[in-house]
């Protein structure tokens, strides 16, 4: 059983060892890192590769388009990106949801779109990440936002 000071010293590690050495450097940015929660955006079959220097599968069988990036590549596109709190984002392509988590945590407003993945021969319609279950995803379950010129 893994407890929560073994999860925060792999967050720790994933921090320190993975990172930083990627020249994360954003106090700001290493600070998100240990608020949101990565292990909550993996699949629970997954959960222990959450802080691991690797790709991680979105759902059962991913191709290599449907896989959560690692976590230094997440950490440096973040910190390229360079939002403010002042900024509004919108990702597409939600995934995990975890980057848009974090991009919400750093913009005055941020939404996440789930892509539409048309169906592959021979399995059933999969539906956007997060209608899966045990997925966690900041995006409303409604369409309507997607529209709404309050949100922009």
């Amino acid at each position: 059983m893994t407890t929560r000071t073994d999860i925060e010293q792999a967050r720790f590690n994933m921090v320190e060892q993975q990172i930083r050495p990627w020249d994360v450097l954003d106090t700001q940015i290493l600070d998100l890192l240990f608020e949101v929660r990565r292990e909550e955006f993996v699949l629970p079959q997954h959960r222990s590769l959450a802080f691991f220097d690797m790709e991680i599968p979105l759902v059962a069988g991913a191709a290599a388009d449907e896989q959560m990036l690692s976590p230094k590549l997440e950490a440096r596109m973040l910190q390229e990106l360079t939002v403010k709190p002042t900024d509004r984002v919108l990702e597409i392509g939600t995934g995990s949801g975890y980057m848009t988590a974090l991009l919400a945590r750093r913009a005055a407003h941020g939404l996440g779109r789930p892509r539409k993945r048309p169906p592959r021969r021979g399995s059933p319609t999969q539906g956007p990440r997060s209608d899966q279950p045990g997925a966690r995803s900041p995006m409303p379950s409604s369409r309507s936002w997607w529209f709404s010129p309050e949100l922009w």
